[in-house]
């Protein structure tokens, strides 16, 4: 990278690379949980994350960049962090706990991610950029603060039991 905007460029087509990662997680990890709410908070999300799919493609295209050409190691990590749980857990509640600790770490992650982009949007004077970003940058912070009320209200109360 040689200047600010490769930069940016750069930070979207990662964030382009997570949210595909995560659209092909999803259905996986929809399937194997046990829990109605959390199912539906996972099917909710895959839905946003098709939408913020969109955004990226938007803010690519207002930047006059293709959204794909990195990806996102990261993301990938914690994906396969995701695959293992499923893999290793056996008990429908213990890994129902599992999977939202793992979705909120990928959560925390795109939160870090969205922020940080949308700042340099804003600091290239992209304002149309960082709204998009801002946009979807509240939707992950809602989809955390949702599955942190899953866990606490009921799911890792269930896992308790397994003790």
């Amino acid at each position: 990278m040689k200047n600010f905007n490769e930069l940016l460029e750069h930070e979207l087509q990662d964030l382009y690379s997570a949210e595909t990662q995560i659209t092909e997680a999803l259905p996986m990890m929809i399937q194997r949980v046990s829990n109605d709410q959390l199912r539906q908070a996972f099917e909710t999300h895959l839905k946003e994350t098709e939408e913020q799919i969109r955004r990226l493609e938007q803010a690519c295209e207002m930047l006059g960049c293709e959204p794909e050409g990195e990806t996102c190691l990261g993301m990938q990590g914690l994906l396969e962090e995701a695959e293992n749980l499923i893999s290793d857990i056996e008990d429908d509640k213990l890994l129902d706990a599992a999977l939202i600790g793992a979705a909120q770490k990928v959560e925390h992650y795109e939160i870090a991610g969205y922020g940080t982009v949308r700042t340099l949007a804003q600091l290239a004077g992209k304002q149309d950029i960082a709204q998009l970003l801002e946009q979807t940058l509240q939707e992950e912070k809602s989809t955390d603060e949702k599955l942190t009320r899953i866990a606490t209200d009921t799911v890792n109360q269930m896992a308790k039991q397994t003790m």
